[in-house]
C-alpha cells in the first residue's frame, strides 16, 4: 500500500444477501464450482487487506449460518428490508448501524452483493485506495459494454421496424467493434461510499435511488469479463466455468 494514502479508522465490509429472488430462486446459495455462491464474496471480503471489518446483512437463516461457519459477523436484516421492494442503501445502514453499536464507527462502507462469485483480485482494496486518494465521495467498479454498446441498441415498434435508439441514424453508422467510442457499465463487483456518503450527510446532492453515492463519483474499470453478477442461470454455468479454471 502506498503509505501516501492515509488509513481510515475503520473500513466495512457489508455482504448483502438476501433469502428471496423472483429471477434466480435461492441464488446466493446455489452452488458454483462447489461451494456456495455466497462463500465466495465472504473469501473475497476476507482476504481484502484495507477492510478491517467484515459482515453479512441476511434475512435467511442458511446463510447467516454459512456466515457464522466462515468466520464473518452476521446481521438479521429486517423483513421489511428483505422484500423486492427494499432499497440497498437501506439495508447497508442497518448493518453499518448495527455494528457500530459493538465497534468503532467507519470511515468507508465496502457494499458487496452474494451473488457476485467472480471479481478481480485486489478491487476491493483498489476501490477503497481509490476513495481515499481521490477524497471522493464514492468509487464503483465498472467493465466495458464490449459489443453490448449503447451505439448499437435499436427500438422496434409494433409493426418490427427497427429504429435507432437514439439520433436518426441506425447504429451511429458505426459497424466496426473498434470504432465505438469508450462506455463502461457497473458491473457489481464493489462499491465504497464514505459513511458520509452513505447517510446523505453531504450536501448539495439532489434526491434519487442513488443520492447515497454522493456527489463526487469515480469508477474503477475492471477487465471485461472478469466479473459475474449472477441473475440467470446462464451467469452461474459461466461463473463455475471460470471459477473452476481459476483454481486449475
Amino acid at each position: 500500500m502506498n503509505d501516501s494514502i492515509p488509513t481510515p479508522h475503520a473500513v466495512y465490509a457489508i455482504i448483502l444477501a438476501r433469502g428471496g429472488s423472483k429471477g434466480l430462486p435461492r441464488k446466493n446459495m446455489l452452488p458454483v464450482a462447489g461451494r456456495p455462491c455466497l462463500a465466495w464474496t465472504i473469501d473475497a471480503a476476507r482476504e481484502a487487506r484495507l477492510v478491517t471489518r467484515v459482515a453479512l446483512s441476511s434475512d435467511d437463516p442458511e446463510m447467516l449460518a454459512l456466515g457464522e461457519r466462515m468466520g464473518v459477523r452476521v446481521l438479521a436484516r429486517p423483513a421489511p428490508l428483505a422484500c423486492d421492494t427494499a432499497r440497498v442503501d437501506d439495508a447497508a445502514r442497518d448493518a453499518v448501524l448495527q455494528l457500530e453499536r459493538e465497534h468503532p464507527r467507519a470511515d468507508i462502507i465496502v457494499l458487496l452483493y452474494g451473488n457476485v462469485p467472480l471479481r478481480p483480485r485486489g478491487c476491493i482494496d483498489a476501490a477503497v485506495e481509490l476513495l481515499q486518494r481521490s477524497n471522493a465521495d464514492s468509487v464503483q467498479t465498472y467493465q466495458p459494454v464490449g459489443k453490448h454498446h449503447p451505439w448499437w441498441t435499436a427500438r422496434l415498434d409494433d409493426s418490427a421496424e427497427v429504429r435507432p435508439w437514439e439520433g436518426e441514424v441506425l447504429n451511429h453508422n458505426t459497424f466496426r467493434r473498434q470504432d465505438l467510442p469508450p462506455a463502461y457499465v457497473p458491473d457489481g463487483a464493489v462499491l465504497a461510499v464514505t459513511r458520509r456518503a452513505l447517510f446523505h450527510e453531504v450536501p448539495g446532492v439532489p434526491p434519487g435511488p442513488h443520492a447515497f453515492f454522493g456527489r463526487d463519483r469515480r469508477g474503477l474499470i475492471n477487465p471485461e469479463g472478469s466479473v459475474v453478477d449472477i441473475d440467470t442461470k446462464v451467469d452461474l454455468l459461466v461463473a463455475d466455468v471460470l471459477l473452476r479454471e481459476r483454481a486449475a
